[in-house]
């Protein structure tokens, strides 16, 4: 088992990517602490997994949550080694399309969010006697921009760069914490409602998705999870700062049967 005697918190983990991240973490050994402001989806989680799990209600933009939800990883399974900062929101829209509530919503739940996982896990893992990794969910739209996304690339593009923080900090300190970005193309997830509303159902905007990955396909919830898993591992330890690219090589370049006609 890779993560055997793991403790992790996995945020936004209701659903979607953050609940497959947390299957996968409870059957590769890992104990699990399922975080998610849906507190119901969270419970259903953490029954699925059983007694190796626990689930909580967390605002990940609250600092009093992130204190919270560490005292009681910390009570309940004696240590912390790994955060999988899953939670995200997005909303679609230009630049001038954007309003100043959702670049806030979005700001505080993408980056704001991740931050405070990041002071929280990386204080109760040295305070614990962990070691192992955080693993901070960005998006290809924090590597690129995506003009009808605006203040999501916003969100996602400081999550890349504060991992990278995060890990030169971890390593100049000695704590035995790694820390990565993980970047998936489109998901095929409950995030994807908002948008599939808006551009005429959902099976269309999935084929218009798929049209856009090389590979013919966009990602699945467990393809992103299976990447975490290999992030927040021991197999990657010598993974650190790393931006981790899961796209279907959409960002190796033109392709050829996108210029063919």
């Amino acid at each position: 088992m890779r993560l055997k005697d793991k403790v992790a918190i996995v945020t936004g983990a209701a659903s979607g990517i953050g609940r497959a991240t947390a299957l996968t973490f409870a059957r590769e050994g890992a104990r699990v602490v399922v975080a998610d402001l849906n507190e119901d989806g969270a419970s259903a989680t953490a029954a699925t997994i059983g007694d190796a799990a626990f689930a909580l209600r967390l605002d990940v933009a609250d600092e009093a949550g992130w204190a919270e939800a560490t005292r009681r990883t910390a009570d309940r399974f004696g240590r912390l080694d790994i955060l999988a900062n899953v939670a995200g929101i997005g909303f679609p829209g230009t630049i001038l399309d954007l309003t100043m509530d959702q670049w806030n919503r979005m700001i505080a739940v993408n980056l704001t969010g991740v931050m405070l996982g990041c002071q929280a896990a990386i204080r109760t893992i040295a305070a614990t006697g962990g070691s192992g990794a955080i693993v901070n969910v960005s998006s290809l739209a924090g590597l690129i921009g995506i003009s009808d996304v605006a203040g999501y690339c916003g969100s996602k593009g400081g999550v890349t760069t504060l991992s990278k923080s995060v890990a030169l900090y971890c390593a100049e300190q000695g704590l035995p914490i790694r820390c990565v970005s993980v970047h998936p193309t489109y998901v095929d997830s409950e995030m994807l409602d908002p948008v599939a509303d808006a551009v005429g159902g959902r099976q269309a905007m999935l084929e218009a998705m798929a049209r856009l990955v090389p590979i013919g396909r966009i990602a699945t919830p467990q393809d992103i999870a299976n990447a975490i898993l290999f992030a927040a591992s021991d197999e990657a330890a010598m993974m650190s700062g790393h931006a981790l690219v899961i796209d279907g090589a959409q960002l190796a370049g033109p392709s050829s049967a996108h210029t063919k006609g």
